[in-house]
């Protein structure tokens, strides 16, 4: 295994049903490596009320235990299903603005590439789903938010075998 600091840190970031944790779990297969998996699934599952504002912030510790957690186990290359920009852009949709902590957390933390999956997936109902109609204007907020940023993104779009060959070319592109 490479030493930690040779790890590439790929996240993959979108609005909500747009293939990530699909799309996370093909890389980290083809790479032969690990994923990181969404934290907020399961903390918000596991609530008995409705997620608060300050569960969000939770959520963000959580994610980024996780992502340092994997690090360990990961091979040339870390794939993280989701990151705090999916929790920033979240929390300014959902509640007008995101806590400064996340925001810090946002410019402290490392990574080399971003996967933006685009909404071109047919809308699945899943319980923690919440705006199936916002999908459009999600994906320009996280558009402007990649392109606000140093790391360079790409775009995932179309047939899951476009949007994976896709995937994979930016990701050797990475390794190179």
């Amino acid at each position: 295994m490479s030493q930690i600091k040779d790890i590439k840190k790929v996240a993959v970031v979108g609005p909500e049903c747009t293939g990530k944790s699909d799309l996370s779990a093909f890389l980290a297969d083809h790479f032969n490596t690990v994923w990181v998996p969404e934290y907020a699934r399961g903390y918000v599952s596991n609530l008995t009320r409705p997620y608060v504002e300050h569960d969000l912030l939770t959520i963000a510790h959580g994610q980024v235990r996780l992502e340092d957690e994997w690090m360990q186990d990961a091979s040339k290359v870390l794939i993280c299903d989701t990151n705090l920009y999916v929790i920033k852009v979240w929390s300014e949709f959902k509640f007008g603005h995101c806590d400064p902590e996340i925001l810090k957390t946002i410019a402290t933390r490392r990574y080399d590439l971003y996967l933006l999956t685009y909404v071109d997936i047919p809308w699945q109902e899943d319980p923690l789903r919440e705006h199936p109609g916002e999908r459009e204007r999600l994906f320009n907020i996280y558009r402007n938010e990649m392109a606000n940023q140093s790391v360079p993104f790409v775009e995932i779009r179309g047939e899951r075998e476009v949007r994976r060959k896709t995937a994979v070319e930016a990701v050797q592109k990475l390794l190179q």
